[in-house]
C-alpha cells in the first residue's frame, strides 16, 4: 500500500498544474536538436572567444610587463632622485658662492673708485678753497693797504703824487 501511495503522490506530483513532464521532454528535445544542429557553430563560436581572451591574456601580460619595466624606471628614478637634489644643491651652493665673491669684489672694486673720486674731489675743493683764500688774502690786503695809506697821507704827499702822475703822462704823450 505504501508502494501505491508512494506512486499516487508520484502521479500528483507530475500532474501538478504548470508543471507537467511533457513540457520537459519538449524542452529537452529541442535543445538536444538545437544543440545538435548548431553544435559547430557553437563550436567554432567557442574556439574563436577562446582563441581572443587568448589573445587579450597576452596583450595583458605584454601591457604588465611593459607597466612593469615603466614602475623600475621609475623606482630607479626615485632612488637617485635624493643624489640628483643633493647634486643641484651642492651646484647652487657652489653657484652661490661664486656669486657671493663676485660681488664682493665688484663692490670692493665700486668702493675704491669712490675713495679715489672722493680723494679726487677733496683735493678739487682743497685747491678752489685755498684759491679763493688767496684772492680774499690778496683784497683784503689791498683794502688794508689802501686805508693805511690813507691814513698816513697827507695834503702835500697828495699834491705830490697828482705832479708825478701829470709828469709821466706828459712824456708818454711826447
Amino acid at each position: 500500500m505504501m508502494l501505491l501511495l508512494v506512486a499516487g503522490e508520484w502521479q500528483e506530483w507530475f500532474n501538478y498544474p504548470g508543471l507537467e513532464v511533457w513540457k520537459f521532454l519538449n524542452l529537452a528535445i529541442f535543445l538536444t536538436a538545437v544543440i545538435f544542429v548548431l553544435r559547430r557553430k557553437i563550436n567554432e563560436a567557442l574556439l574563436a572567444r577562446g582563441e581572443s581572451i587568448k589573445q587579450e591574456l597576452v596583450a595583458a601580460q605584454k601591457e604588465r610587463e611593459k607597466a612593469l619595466a615603466q614602475l623600475a624606471e621609475a623606482e630607479s628614478r626615485l632612488t637617485h632622485l635624493d643624489e640628483d637634489v643633493r647634486l643641484v644643491q651642492q651646484q647652487a651652493q657652489q653657484e652661490a658662492e661664486a656669486e657671493r665673491r663676485r660681488l664682493a669684489a665688484s663692490t670692493e672694486r665700486e668702493v675704491e673708485k669712490l675713495k679715489q673720486q672722493a680723494q679726487r674731489e677733496i683735493e678739487t675743493a682743497d685747491k678752489v678753497a685755498r684759491k679763493e683764500l688767496r684772492q680774499y688774502l690778496a683784497q683784503r690786503s689791498v683794502e688794508l693797504a689802501r686805508e693805511s695809506v690813507k691814513s698816513q697821507m697827507r695834503p702835500e704827499d697828495d699834491t705830490l703824487l697828482i705832479r708825478e702822475s701829470i709828469g709821466e703822462l706828459r712824456r708818454t704823450t711826447v
